[in-house]
Parts: C-alpha cells; structure tokens; sequence
C-alpha cells in the first residue's frame, strides 16, 4: 500500500513476540509527517519496543513498519536515535564534541575521513542546541539538561529527519525539562517528525501535540489532548495496571484448586 504524503510512520498489524509473551499486539498506525507525537503507557505497554521496531533493531513477529515508502532497513540514514539516559556511560572520557562528532560516523565510508561537510554538520548541531562554548568539555562534568543536549546535537548531526527518543525526560530537573520542551516544540515547528516514549501523562500534553497510547495493543492515536482522555487513561493505566498486578501477586489459599 502506498503511504499517504502526509504520513511519514506506517505500522501495519505490527506484532513483536517474545516466546508466549507478546510485547506488541498488531498495531496499525500512522504518524504524520512533522509531528511531535508522545508513546505512552504503563511499564511493559510496548513503548520501548514500539522504537526498536522502527529502527530495525527489534524484528516483528508479523506485520510490517515502513518509513515513508520504503523498508526500514532502506531508510535507517533517514532515522536518529537518543537513548534513556541512564544507558549511557557517563565516565567514559569524551568531550561533548567528541560525542556530537558520533552522529556522523554511520555515513563514513570505510577508512573515510571527516570532511568539510561533515564538518559543517557537527557545528551546526553545537550551535543549534547552544552547547559550542562546552565543545572541549567531558560529557560528565555537564548538568543532566546540558547532557541531554549533547545527544539531541548528536542526532542532529546525523541529518536525518525523523528523531526517536526513548525516556527523553527522565532524570532532568524543572528546568531541563523545559529545556527540552522548549527544543521539541522547535523542531516540531520547523518540520522535524520527533517520536518520543514518554512515561508521565503531564509531560506529553506539556510538549506533544500528538500522541500514541499502548497497553501492548494500541488504545488510542491522535491530538494529545484526545488521546489522553480519563476513559483511555483509566484503560491504558488503570485496567492495565489491575491485570499485571494480578498477574504477578502469589495465589491466595482462595485460589488454589482444591
């Protein structure tokens, strides 16, 4: 089936299994070109998951993900990456240039040097997140805001346009989130596709405009505001919630056959 111009993310009966666990259940879904849409759910709903679908690192069980109209093994150039930030090596000893110089390295050939180009991409992505003036500094002496800008700089780098970010708000203070917030709804603007998992409710209406509720099969897409409604909330969450935790609690004597 051939996407629509708008849609730049298509999930067709999108299904990931793990053994008798099913992490994904047949997800249809469309995400619109230059939106900033949010993936929520409870713990284990799939958000994760959802993201290392798309960019092929998660095979599916059934179902198919396109980017745009190709495959995303044909489109990865298109995709950039920043993962939770507690994934991370804080001590390893790297500048914040060295690891904004990483965005560039899946598009150098083999023995190919840095060019001007390259070169050119690198600081724009210092510039656009403000963080030129901490170029020479180790990663592990910044706040965890300025952290996080380092990572967006390195996707930025990459010069794709479709930006995947996994827990982007965890662990950032008042004023980091805002950061981020204030960046997001920037690149929303100038057309940039952002898919983000997102844990807190509050965040994703605070910053997204569209959003993706999963309890492993999708219970809602569309405006955040829609999606994040108490009749959704109370499914996604709630019922959710009431079904794992009776899953996992011990039998009662009640319970046992007799």
């Amino acid at each position: 089936m051939a996407p629509q111009a708008q849609n730049i993310l298509l999930f067709r009966d999108a299904t990931v299994r793990y053994g008798r666990l099913t992490a994904l259940r047949a997800i249809t879904l469309e995400i619109p070109c230059g939106s900033s849409t949010a993936i929520l759910g409870r713990n284990g709903a799939g958000k994760s998951t959802l993201l290392r679908a798309v960019l092929g690192w998660q095979r599916l069980t059934s179902g198919e993900i396109r980017i745009g109209d190709a495959h995303p093994q044909h489109a990865r150039p298109r995709l950039a990456y920043v993962p939770q930030r507690h994934a991370i090596d804080w001590d390893f000893p790297i500048t914040v240039r060295g690891v904004v110089e990483q965005g560039r390295y899946p598009s150098l050939g083999l023995f190919q040097r840095m060019g001007h180009a390259d070169r050119e991409k690198i600081e724009g992505a210092l510039e656009e997140l403000g963080i030129t003036d901490l170029a020479a500094r180790q990663i592990r002496m910044l706040s965890g805001g300025q952290q996080q800008r380092v990572f967006l700089a390195r996707a930025l780098a990459q010069g794709g346009d479709i930006f995947l970010l996994d827990e982007p708000f965890a662990g950032l203070d008042l004023f980091g989130s805002e950061e981020l917030t204030h960046i997001l709804r920037n690149w929303e603007a100038q057309g940039r596709t952002v898919l983000a998992a997102v844990h807190d409710p509050e965040i994703a209406r605070r910053c997204f405009t569209r959003g993706v509720l999963l309890d492993t099969g999708l219970v809602a897409a569309g405006p955040i505001a829609d999606v994040l409604s108490p009749a959704n909330i109370d499914r996604a969450y709630r019922h959710g919630q009431c079904v794992h935790d009776r899953r996992a609690r011990p039998a009662a004597a009640a319970d046992l056959p007799r």
